[in-house]
């Protein structure tokens, strides 16, 4: 019989499954503290290789709290990397989507482990569709903003946080210092697992939206809950529906990522290395 995950308790403390998952990361890697992490979504998976030396590979689902991916393109892992300057890095390659269906607990359960294992930043990466028609596929877009259309929140009972300035503006400079020619725009989280319409594009459009996409937004929410700074990178990966012509399809999302990823990989383990 498969293990139950602690998060699925109504009862459990979310805070404290995370706190136990951050023991769990220190007992499997022998590393105590991590000093950032990265969630790396689709097309951004070489960066682990790039940010520094890999000193541990754990699966996710031997931390509690982890799932197995269900999405092709996450492989499931979560890495303690050294960075050149001596740092820790916690890499995470185990993302669970909103429209899995398992709640928002476990959706934002990787960045409040990465918080209780120290990390006081936060970048999280996606693939996602763009709105903006001069943007072609393999593009990396800076997250300015987000607009969150899940209906859902990380947040639970009376917990007022401010968002104001979520995504940092201190780590998009550094960003636009390493890449000036880096755009912006703002994401909309959809709650999927289907692709939005034309018609939903527009309303994303209408309402001040330019890249839209399955994650991120519950996730960054979560961040600054915890006191975290958050840096968000959408690789484009396709058009969205209506903008392009042609059918959307996961396999168009892999091959873009694929065809991208060195190159802003590469990019993002500059920002890594200048933060």
């Amino acid at each position: 019989m498969p293990q139950l995950n602690p998060l699925d308790d109504p009862a459990a403390d979310p805070f404290e499954v995370a706190r136990d998952a951050a023991a769990r990361i220190a007992e499997l890697t022998g590393v105590e503290h991590h000093d950032l992490a990265l969630t790396l979504g689709s097309g951004w998976g070489r960066a682990a290789e790039l940010i520094g030396e890999t000193t541990h590979t754990i699966p996710a689902t031997e931390v509690p709290g982890f799932s197995k991916p269900a999405l092709e393109g996450h492989v499931g892992t979560l890495r303690s990397v050294l960075l050149p300057n001596g740092t820790r890095a916690l890499v995470i390659g185990a993302r669970t989507h909103y429209y899995e269906g398992h709640g928002v607990r476990r959706v934002v359960h990787s960045v409040r482990t990465a918080a209780a294992t120290g990390a006081s930043v936060m970048i999280l990466t996606n693939g996602a569709g763009g709105i903006k028609e001069h943007w072609k596929p393999g593009t990396p877009v800076l997250i300015s903003d987000h607009i969150n259309l899940t209906a859902d929140s990380p947040l639970e009972g009376a917990t007022f946080i401010d968002l104001t300035d979520l995504y940092s503006s201190r780590l998009r400079a550094i960003a636009h210092g390493l890449a000036p020619d880096l755009d912006e725009g703002v994401y909309v989280q959809f709650r999927g697992p289907h692709y939005e319409t034309p018609a939903e594009v527009q309303m994303a459009k209408t309402i001040g939206g330019h890249i839209v996409g399955m994650s991120t937004a519950l996730e960054a929410i979560a961040a600054r809950q915890a006191g975290m700074e958050v840096l968000g990178f959408s690789l484009i990966t396709n058009l969205a529906a209506g903008i392009q012509t042609t059918p959307l399809s996961h396999q168009e999302v892999i091959e873009a990522g694929r065809a991208a990823e060195p190159v802003i990989s590469r990019l993002l383990a500059d920002v890594v290395a200048a933060i």
